[in-house]
């Protein structure tokens, strides 16, 4: 597995500077180098770290020339140490061919070439699965889901039943689609579950994080658009429609019929309330409290959310509240002493 110095250079195509001959047994971070480790400095700013670190040599970018280490230069650092760490540690092939016996499939599932199933997995009446899919064990995809080409389900993924996944969606450990939405009716003073007759459409190339939920629509589709990423822990409600390429961070919640754009981001906790609307591009900053529909191009922070330049106008206001209060206090004083001389003098 160990590589000298210039075969790594001309793995990644990068231009060499150090001697050739040196041996790379591992690839990592600058924080975890050992001596015989390539690391990576992305940035000016990282060089100055390489002083303490054991590394052998480190891969850069050609705006950073680092000294007393040995270098490749590449035009992608990311890219590039990501192709040295797959050749260290290479991806497992023990991956089984096919349908496992130990796996429970109804008779009028309709399953693709290529398509590999582990045991424990369950596929219900009329499922549709495409070409080249993986079904890891623990994955129970209930009766009419549709699933398409080159989908991979890690373990213990619960598709509801009626389900629709395009092509390449990736879906990790855990995650439920098409649970019930939290709606209800008080009926005689009871809550009853109101109308779950909808499903969940995911469209190609969408990746869904462990542990997310997404519930079904009340008649219709839940759905998620095209490229969309979302992270782990994230809980999208009934009737919810995300758009294109959108990117939700770990424990966002959004509640039932809001809407997105294109490309929006939303950052770690970010809470939507139902029914509003998030416009193309909009960012919305970590716990930000989302309580209207945000205009497109925007970035919207704080709890409630507002406009960013409005948030940090007040945020600046509230930091000089202690100084404001003192001159509340010096300004009462002084008008207390003015009062007590206007009544002596009368």
């Amino acid at each position: 597995m160990d590589l000298a110095l210039g075969d790594i250079a001309n793995l990644v195509g990068g231009q060499l500077n150090g001697d050739a001959a040196i041996p790379i047994s591992g690839a990592a971070i600058i924080r975890d180098a050992n001596a015989g480790d390539i690391t990576l400095a992305d940035k000016a700013q990282l060089a100055s770290q390489l002083a303490d670190c054991r590394a052998a040599a480190v891969l850069v970018p050609p705006d950073v020339t680092p000294s007393g280490v040995p270098f490749v230069t590449v035009s992608n650092v990311h890219a590039s140490f990501a192709k040295i760490v797959e050749h260290f540690r290479p991806h497992s092939n023990t991956q089984p061919y096919g349908v496992s016996a130990a796996a429970h499939i109804s008779p009028t599932a309709r399953i693709g070439r290529d398509v590999v199933v582990y045991p424990t997995a369950t596929i219900g009446d009329d499922v549709q699965i495409g070409e080249g899919c993986i079904i890891h064990p623990g994955v129970h995809i209930l009766a009419g889901s549709k699933i398409g080409n080159h989908v991979t389900l890690f373990p213990n993924v619960v598709l509801y039943e009626n389900t629709v996944i395009g092509d390449r969606v990736i879906i990790h450990a855990g995650a439920a689609i098409g649970a019930y939405g939290f709606g209800y009716d008080t009926v005689d003073g009871r809550h009853k579950l109101s109308a779950q007759l909808g499903y969940v459409s995911i469209a190609d190339d969408v990746e869904i994080g462990a542990g997310t939920t997404i519930d079904r629509g009340t008649y219709g589709p839940t759905s998620i658009g095209e490229g969309t990423k979302i992270d782990n822990l994230v809980m999208i409600a009934h009737n919810c429609r995300i758009g294109r390429h959108n990117l939700i961070c770990s424990q966002v919640g959004i509640a039932g019929s809001s809407t997105t754009g294109d490309y929006v981001v939303m950052a770690g906790q970010v809470g939507l309330r139902d029914h509003i609307d998030i416009g193309d591009r909009a960012i919305l900053g970590a716990k930000a409290g989302i309580m209207t529909s945000v205009p497109a191009d925007t970035v919207y922070v704080g709890i409630p959310a507002t406009a960013d330049r409005e948030q940090f106008q007040k945020q600046a206001a509230l930091a000089k509240l202690p100084d404001m209060r003192k001159q509340f206090k010096a300004l009462q004083r002084q008008v207390a002493a003015l009062a007590e001389k206007l009544n002596d003098a009368a």
